[in-house]
């Protein structure tokens, strides 16, 4: 009996490391730590205290980027019936994965990012548990209403806010543990990311001809109306890192970190005006992503290049 369990166990740690890999890919990790970093500095500025990354900072990497597997194994299973039709290849449609072998791992990952966050103050724990919560809300709201699985922007704009609540626990875990100062003022760090994401998430389901049943932003918005509405989240990056780091105020490296968060924009502005003249299928996400990322390592740069005040 013991070894069959031991066995069995071996069997579903494999069957998630599988999942993992499919589904959770290095450039998703890459957006976790730069995220983190990038909303930690942020606040860091925006409270007035010289920002100094440490050990807290990788605890919060850690339990942000887990918190990340936690969603995405949500997704998988509220999904599952879009998956399908669509992504037929997805773990847990082939049977690569089971719903029992992802419950168990969220209940194991829900643990791990408690307690671990816990170190930081009983409101980072709180703060965590309630992404979480979130999380399997989500899950149950699409259960119980499912149009909100029907419409891409009903589905965008109850799920998104999990991001801002996750920003939520990195700037009150920064707080507890003195790297970021208590501030109204850093509800910046909110628009700053808001603006980031959005702009990739319309960019990576945009397309000029309709796809019926599909959640693409083309089909309610149309394709140059997609398109704008990504250019628009463009605008408020740009906007909200002026508005933080103020760059014209400093010299040398400082200014040169927040001045490039600002040009950086030229790369899906660019990438819109290419593809809305030549109209391929797919719009390309890649810039859109690029974007994201490298605008998030500017202003971690700026971070730690600029004094404060």
């Amino acid at each position: 009996m013991v070894t069959e369990t031991l066995r069995a166990s071996s069997v579903s740690v494999a069957r998630i490391a599988r999942f993992t890999a499919v589904m959770f890919k290095p450039q998703y990790l890459l957006f976790g730590v730069l995220w983190v970093l990038a909303a930690e500095g942020t606040a860091a500025r925006l409270s007035g205290v010289r920002w100094e990354p440490g050990a807290a900072t990788v605890v919060r990497v850690v339990v942000v980027v887990l918190v990340l597997l936690f969603l995405r194994m949500v997704d998988e299973q509220k999904d599952l019936d879009y998956d399908r039709v669509y992504h037929p290849d997805r773990p847990l449609v082939t049977g690569a994965v089971t719903a029992t072998d992802l419950r168990v791992a969220m209940l194991m990952l829900g643990v791990v990012v408690v307690v671990l966050s816990g170190t930081a103050g009983v409101g980072s724990a709180i703060a965590i548990a309630a992404v979480l919560a979130y999380g399997l809300g989500l899950w149950a709201a699409e259960t119980v209403w499912p149009a909100l699985r029907r419409s891409v922007l009903g589905n965008l704009a109850v799920t998104y806010p999990v991001q801002l609540v996750l920003a939520a626990y990195v700037i009150a875990s920064a707080v507890d543990t003195g790297q970021v100062g208590a501030a109204w003022s850093t509800a910046w760090v909110a628009v700053l990311m808001a603006g980031s994401f959005l702009q990739f998430e319309f960019a990576r389901k945009i397309s000029c001809r309709p796809r019926p049943g599909e959640m693409y932003y083309s089909n309610p918005l149309g394709a140059a109306g997609a398109v704008g509405v990504s250019m628009g989240f463009v605008a408020l990056t740009t906007v909200a890192v002026l508005a933080i780091w103020t760059p014209w105020r400093f010299d040398g490296v400082g200014a040169l970190f927040g001045w490039a968060a600002v040009v950086l924009a030229v790369v899906p502005v660019g990438a819109a005006v290419v593809w809305l003249r030549s109209r391929h299928d797919g719009y390309p996400p890649v810039p859109a992503a690029v974007y994201v990322l490298t605008v998030y390592l500017a202003v971690i740069g700026a971070a730690l290049a600029t004094p404060t005040g």
